[in-house]
Protein backbone atom coordinates (compact mmCIF):
# COMPACT_ATOMS: atom_id res chain seq x y z
CA UNK A 1 0.00 0.00 0.00
CA UNK A 2 1.77 3.20 -1.16
CA UNK A 3 2.04 6.24 1.27
CA UNK A 4 -0.76 8.24 1.62
CA UNK A 5 -0.44 12.06 1.11
CA UNK A 6 -0.13 13.93 4.05
CA UNK A 7 -3.85 15.87 4.63
CA UNK A 8 -3.87 19.31 5.61
CA UNK A 9 -4.62 18.30 9.09
CA UNK A 10 -2.45 15.30 9.68
CA UNK A 11 -0.82 15.01 12.70
CA UNK A 12 2.40 12.79 13.56
CA UNK A 13 1.56 10.03 16.04
CA UNK A 14 4.55 8.50 18.19
CA UNK A 15 4.73 5.21 18.87
CA UNK A 16 2.16 4.63 22.08
CA UNK A 17 -0.51 6.33 20.87
CA UNK A 18 0.01 4.72 17.11
CA UNK A 19 0.17 1.31 19.83
CA UNK A 20 -3.20 2.69 20.99
CA UNK A 21 -4.83 3.06 17.69
CA UNK A 22 -3.69 -0.10 16.43
CA UNK A 23 -3.83 -2.54 19.05
CA UNK A 24 -0.37 -3.68 18.46
CA UNK A 25 2.91 -3.68 21.00
CA UNK A 26 6.04 -1.97 20.51
CA UNK A 27 7.24 -5.32 19.50
CA UNK A 28 4.33 -6.20 16.77
CA UNK A 29 5.14 -2.82 15.61
CA UNK A 30 8.89 -2.70 15.00
CA UNK A 31 8.08 -6.57 13.70
CA UNK A 32 6.09 -5.63 10.81
CA UNK A 33 8.65 -3.00 9.74
CA UNK A 34 11.49 -5.50 9.62
CA UNK A 35 11.99 -7.27 6.09
CA UNK A 36 13.80 -10.08 7.65
CA UNK A 37 11.08 -10.60 10.48
CA UNK A 38 8.53 -13.20 9.43
CA UNK A 39 5.98 -10.73 10.42
CA UNK A 40 6.72 -8.24 8.57
CA UNK A 41 4.34 -6.29 6.68
CA UNK A 42 5.40 -4.52 3.91
CA UNK A 43 1.92 -2.16 3.60
CA UNK A 44 2.77 -1.10 6.98
CA UNK A 45 3.39 2.82 7.06
CA UNK A 46 6.99 3.97 7.66
CA UNK A 47 8.03 6.32 10.53
CA UNK A 48 9.07 9.74 9.75
CA UNK A 49 12.23 11.42 11.39
CA UNK A 50 11.18 14.16 13.97
CA UNK A 51 15.02 14.24 15.42
CA UNK A 52 18.23 12.23 16.32
CA UNK A 53 16.01 9.65 18.76
CA UNK A 54 12.40 10.24 18.10
CA UNK A 55 10.30 9.33 15.10
CA UNK A 56 6.47 8.94 14.77
CA UNK A 57 3.98 8.04 11.84
CA UNK A 58 1.54 10.23 10.34
CA UNK A 59 -2.25 9.45 11.61
CA UNK A 60 -3.48 9.50 8.45
CA UNK A 61 -0.96 6.27 6.69
CA UNK A 62 -1.87 4.76 9.82
CA UNK A 63 -5.67 5.20 9.81
CA UNK A 64 -5.01 3.93 6.02
CA UNK A 65 -3.24 1.17 6.76
CA UNK A 66 -5.68 0.08 9.49
CA UNK A 67 -9.01 0.92 6.59
CA UNK A 68 -6.60 -1.43 3.96
CA UNK A 69 -6.59 -4.63 6.94
CA UNK A 70 -10.45 -3.83 7.80
CA UNK A 71 -11.16 -4.08 3.59
CA UNK A 72 -9.01 -7.49 2.99
CA UNK A 73 -10.74 -9.11 6.23
CA UNK A 74 -7.72 -9.41 7.92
Amino acid sequence: MPTSHPQQNDRFQRRPMVEQMTGLSRSSIYAKMDPRSPHHDPDFPKPVRLGKRAVAWRESDILAWMNGRQSTGV
